[in-house]
Formats: C-alpha cells, structure tokens, sequence
C-alpha cells in the first residue's frame, strides 16, 4: 500500500513541480553566479531529469520519480501557457502606433528574411537528397528564429531588438500559412484544405476585429475596477483572464493562440496599465518559459547526439550560417549599422519552438519520415542551447564593428532614450512640480497608484501612468538610470526613504528630489541620500509667518531678517540631525528674494 502511495506520488505533477521549482530555485542561480544565461541551465536541467537522461532509470530506482520527469507530455500545457505570457508581455511594449512605424521592417524584412532562408536551406538539403517536398518543409522550419529566448535576451526597445522584434512578429504571422501549405503539399493532403484555410482567415479576421472593440471598451474599466479595490490579487487575475481568453478566441478559430496573447499585450499597452501589468505577470512568465525550456531539454537524446555528433554539428551550423548571412545582408540593405546587423543576425540564426511546431505539422503531412524529424528536432533543441552563447558572441561582434565605424569616423545616432524626469505620486504637489517641468520644456513622466488621479490626469494631458511605487519590480521598469531626475511628492515618509536609498544605491549621480513633512524627515531623508530634501511644513510655516507680520504692518526689513534668522536655524537642526557636512538647501521666501535682490 505504502509502495503504492509513494508510485503515485512520484510520477503524479506533485513531482514533475519539484523539478521545475528546484531547477528555478537552486539550479539557475548556480548558473547566473557563474554568468551562464538560465537558458541553458533550464534545457541542461531538462536533458539531465528527463526521459532520454536520469527519467529512464526510474524503473529501477524508485527514488529518481522524486527528481525526474518521466511523461514530458504531462508539463506541456505548462509550457505553453509560458509563451503565451511571454508574448503577452511582448504585446505590453509595443503599441499600434509603434507597430505601424515598424511595417517595413515586419513585412519587407521579416518577410524577405523568412523566404530568403527558406529557400536556400531547402535548396542545400534538395541538393543532398531530399524529396522537393521535404526540403520545402524543413526549410520553412529552420528558418523560424526563437520568439521565446531572442526577445527575453535583448529587449525589444534597443536598435537589435527592434529588428529582431520585426522579423520574429512575421514568423509568428507566418505560421498558420506554413502549416496549411505543407498539409496542402503532403500526400494525405486535399483541396479542402484550401477551403479550410480560407475559413480560417475570415473567422480569424473576424475574431481580431472583436477582441480590438472589445478590448479597446472593456479593458480600461475592467483594470480601472481592479485598481480601485487595491488588491494585487484581484489585479494579477484579471490579467491572466485578459491574456488566457485572448489566446482562446484564436485558438477556437484555428489561429495561433500566440496571436490572441500577443493581441491581448498590445491592447492593454494602449492603457495607462500596463507597467503594472507587465510587473504582476512577470514571474509567472519566467517560471512557464523556464518549464517550455525544460521541455526543449527533454528532446535532447545524450546517446542519440554522441552517436552523431558529426552530423549533427554539421547541419546546426549549416543553418545558422545561412540565417546569419540573410538576415545580416538584409539588415544592411534596409539602412542598420554593421553592429546592429552582427548582433541581430547572430541571435536570429539559430532554429526555434516554432520549428518544433512546423516539423510536427510537415511529419503528419508526410513530407519527412519520423527518424528525420528526430534528427532534426534535436539540431533545433541544440540550437536553443546555444543561443545565449551566439547573444554574447553577437554582442562582441556589435563592439569590434563600433570600434571599426569609429575609426572610419562615423558618428554614431544618440540613444532614442531621452533623459527625463519621474515623478512618483500625482496629487496637488506632483502636478505642480509637472506644471513647472513643462513651462521649461522638460521631458518628464509621472507614476500614481490612485487610479482615480491617472484617469483625471491622462484627461488633463498629463503623461501619467498607473502603478504600485511599493513594489521594487515596477521601480526597476522606470529606468533610472536614463532618468534626469527623480522627484518623490507622495505624502508617505516610509515609502519615500525607501525609494531614495534604493534609487541612490542603483544609480549614484541621480538628481534626487523629496518632498519632506518636517525638519526631522528632510535631514532622514538627506542621511539616505537625497540631493534635495524639501520640508513642506516649514516653508508654509515660514510663508505664513511672512503675510501675518507684514499685514500686520511690521517693517519688511525686520520681517526678512526674522525670516531669514529662523530658516538658518533651520538649516543647522537640519545639519545635525542628518548628520550632514554640507547645508542643506532651503529655498528662500519671497519676501527673502525681494530683499536681496532690491532693484
């Protein structure tokens, strides 16, 4: 009974979890320790637990099911739910107006980029013996490029990954296309899969256009609902609702469900929530990319790969080298640097999950034999691996062709990034300070968790956005260290010591600016590292004290000297109790401005 129990639990998801939380939790750190991207950790971890590795003894050691993955099927949906965060969160970066600017790339590049290799990786492998039909369908599977592992390595807002971005957006358009055409090439297939495809589209369009109205109503005030209860629970739900039944709506009409998930992103990049979003839901989409990555590990057969090694290297270099030259040559035409080129064409030269997906489709039309999509499957689970390793390499590439523009004297485009300043907390204080940056012409953002504020505020043409300054993930989307300055106004003297020794600790020579209800928290607040402390209840003090006197008909003279007397006072509480070595700055009045400045 008990060997019973302990069977079942050890081939029962209780265990399969086990694996995945302790390659995430033990096993990756190890890996970033020794700078080793978590990619190749998660497939390493994959080959060693799975079928092909340790998973195949556990018939004889009952102890493996407690550290093994025996049934890769069992964590599939996991994986896939995984990418279809990671194209939710590709969907929050972007927007329409950005996918408009980048059509050339998506539909010029992208489309040339996927064909062109296509084509001549179909041709090398009809020179070698491949059926026409064959080398037609592996072409179209190795020339997809990993959506999952390239964006998460390189971002999609520097130069690389926008052109990665593009190129990647196609394939993904691309793939239902690809797989109706080699069900259409094969000898089980028929002319209803003309017919087929063409339902497909319309209800597909039909569908896009419903989650785009839908969406574009219903989002702001589901989100606006779940930000007024405050509870990050609720919050975090209704994203994963958002993403989950996007996904449904083009899977149910035979399309991608990448697509609805990548649709449900961009839609919600239209609102003022989606740097919130973006936090809540990116530690479910590390954790389900990491299970996809696993998956990936399991296809890898050790014996299998040490048997052919040979083989093996020859046709993963093979692709990637044709990859890297199209893609390169076509970067270049279109107006890129070299660097930018290098990078992008190395990253974007290995196979990827979509591969996997297009040899399945090509297997079950008939076009290639069951032992030939293996061989290949494992040419594309290798070339996962390596991927980090060409994201280095690439890197090293983009420097030495920098170094090599500017020698020629080539004056390199400054970064797109303009400093700006950030403003935490949109109350009567942070709209002011707003007011004032943008009388001068600078460039600022504003962040506020009252959803009642942003919604006014977004009305009134402030660029505000909604988020939690408490949680040090969403801090970490601001990108201080492009910032001009940051400008706390929140009336919280806890959250906002917090962020200045977070802020001064990440970024050193930021201008940091705090609002500070007394002298006590102004000199905590310059102990943590704030370049201006303001205490807001002296000045209105000292302003108020300014109108009494005066209407009271004291002499300006004497009213400025009291002033002035009492705020140097100020200044030396402020010194001691910040144990300062500089005075802080405390702005004069403006009776004090008029006094020094009589003319």
């Amino acid at each position: 009974m008990a060997a019973d129990i302990t069977h079942t639990f050890g081939t029962s998801g209780l265990s399969d979890a086990l694996v995945i939380l302790g390659a995430a939790g033990i096993v990756i750190p190890a890996f970033a320790r020794f700078r080793v991207s978590p990619v190749i950790g998660f497939i390493l971890v994959g080959a060693l637990v799975g079928p092909a590795g340790l998973g195949a003894m556990a018939s004889q050691f009952s102890w493996l099911n407690y550290v093994t993955i025996t049934n890769s099927e069992a964590i599939a949906p996991f994986a896939e739910f995984g990418i279809i965060l990671l194209l939710f969160s590709i969907g929050l970066e972007l927007s329409f107006l950005r996918l408009w600017t980048m059509r050339r790339l998506v539909f010029g590049v992208g489309a040339t980029e996927l064909i062109g290799s296509a084509v001549l990786i179909g041709a090398a492998l009809f020179a070698v013996g491949y059926a026409w039909t064959g080398a037609v369908a592996l072409g179209l599977a190795l020339a997809m490029s990993s959506t999952a592992v390239v964006l998460p390595l390189v971002g999609t807002s520097s130069a690389v990954g926008r052109s990665a971005l593009a190129m990647l957006l196609f394939e993904d358009l691309a793939l239902v296309p690809i797989i109706f055409a080699l069900g259409f090439l094969g000898p089980y297939g028929s002319g209803t899969d003309v017919s087929q495809l063409f339902n497909i589209v319309w209800k597909g369009a039909l569908v896009i256009v419903g989650i785009l109205v839908i969406g574009r109503w219903v989002l702001p005030r589901l989100f606006a609902q779940a930000a007024r209860a405050k509870s990050p629970e609720l919050f975090l739900s209704a994203s994963l609702i958002v993403a989950i039944v996007a996904s449904l709506m083009t899977a149910a009409v035979g399309l991608s469900p990448y697509a609805g998930a990548l649709l449900a992103g961009i839609l919600i990049a239209e609102t003022e929530y989606h740097g919130e979003v973006e936090v809540m839901t990116a530690p479910f989409r590390g954790l389900g990319l990491g299970v996809f990555l696993i998956t990936v590990g399991m296809s890898l057969d050790i014996m299998q790969i040490v048997a052919r090694w040979e083989l093996l290297l020859i046709a993963l270099v093979g692709v990637m080298l044709v990859k890297a030259i199209v893609t390169g040559t076509l970067l270049r035409i279109s107006g890129a640097s070299k660097s930018v080129a290098g990078e992008a064409a190395v990253l974007m030269a290995s196979p990827s999950e979509t591969t996997l997906i297009v040899l399945g489709a090509a297997g079950t039309a008939g076009l290639i034999a069951a032992a030939t999509a293996s061989f290949w499957q494992i040419v594309t689970a290798l070339g996962l691996t390596v991927t980090p390793l060409l994201a280095r390499i690439g890197r090293d590439v983009a420097r030495r062709a920098n170094r090599a523009e500017e020698a020629d004297g080539v004056k390199h485009v400054p970064s797109r990034e303009q400093p700006r300043a950030v403003i935490i907390g949109f109350g009567r204080v942070g709209r002011l300070v707003a007011d004032m940056l943008a009388v001068h012409d600078r460039p600022y953002v504003a962040i506020d968790s009252d959803i009642d504020n942003v919604t006014q505020a977004l009305k009134d043409g402030y660029p505000v956005i909604f988020g939690d300054a408490s949680r040090s993930e969403f801090i970490d989307r601001l990108n201080l260290g492009h910032a001009s300055a940051l400008i706390l106004t929140m009336d919280d003297p806890v959250l906002s010591m917090r962020l200045v020794k977070r802020a001064r600790a990440w970024v050193p020579d930021l201008t940091i600016v705090a609002r500070a209800r007394d002298a006590a928290h102004a000199a905590e607040l310059y102990r943590a590292g704030a370049t201006d402390a303001v205490p807001e209840t002296l000045e209105s003090s000292l302003q108020l004290s300014e109108a009494v006197l005066v209407d009271l008909g004291m002499a300006m003279g004497p009213v400025i000297a009291s002033i002035h007397e009492k705020r140097a006072e100020m200044r030396q509480q402020i010194m001691e109790m910040g144990e300062m070595d500089r005075e802080p700055k405390i702005r004069r009045t403006r009776m004090e401005e008029v006094g020094a400045n009589p003319g």
